[in-house]
């Protein structure tokens, strides 16, 4: 691929999940022509709320600038709780048995952002996972729950931190030719659908140079 996009989110982000449309439609839009890979960015104690009243307050703000005709249940919150690896470690572990698209991670964020499913909690994060991804619960929960998955959330987590942003979701777009753009926070189309078209005429470009001429001279 000449352009490759990285999404990096926390399963019950929600701002991870008002970007999911823009998301869905960029693999639409770019399919065949751009390479799609998410990654587990873990939220921390400092990314998390300390309430759910402040979390109910941060979910209207949302809300409001979606133009959501619902709102986010705050039920998953855990006030003191500095991580949630349960629904993200699972999301993860579907990778290993071939579910690397968008649809166990998916469930599990609607379950706990919108059906008030406890989604932190091991069975039930297996059981949607499960369901979701068509795969065997037993396989999926052992493979959440061990070494080697907890291992891969943690290095992409290491990975978004050292991108040097705060803000789920985060965009990194790559092109072969060496250019990147970062897009922390962005929820929306136009700005990513922007980057990748500017990055995928460049890379034509240099096609087409390629055809024209030889390797650049000798300094």
């Amino acid at each position: 691929m000449q352009v490759k996009i990285t999404y990096y989110l926390d399963v019950a982000s929600s701002w991870c999940f008002w970007a999911e449309p823009a998301w869905a439609a960029l693999i639409e839009r770019y399919a065949g022509r751009v390479g799609f890979d998410w990654k587990i960015a873990l939220m921390d104690g400092a990314s998390l709320p300390t309430s759910r009243e402040q979390l109910s307050w941060f979910y209207r703000r949302s809300g409001m600038m979606m133009r959501s005709p619902f709102m986010l249940s705050t039920d998953w919150l855990e006030p003191g709780v500095t991580e949630y690896p349960v629904r993200n470690f699972v999301a993860e572990a579907a990778k290993d048995f071939g579910v690397t698209d968008d649809r166990v991670r998916l469930a599990l964020a609607v379950a706990a952002l919108r059906d008030r499913k406890p989604a932190d909690q091991w069975d039930v994060a297996a059981e949607i996972g499960a369901q979701a991804g068509g795969l065997d619960q037993t396989k999926l929960l052992k493979s959440a729950r061990s070494p080697a998955v907890e291992a891969r959330v943690r290095a992409s987590t290491v990975e978004f931190y050292a991108l040097k942003v705060t803000q789920r979701p985060t965009f990194v777009i790559d092109s072969e030719i060496g250019d990147r753009a970062v897009f922390s926070g962005f929820a929306t189309l136009p700005p990513l659908a922007a980057a990748i078209d500017a990055m995928l005429d460049d890379a034509a470009a240099y096609q087409a140079h390629a055809a024209h001429f030889s390797s650049a001279p000798a300094g």
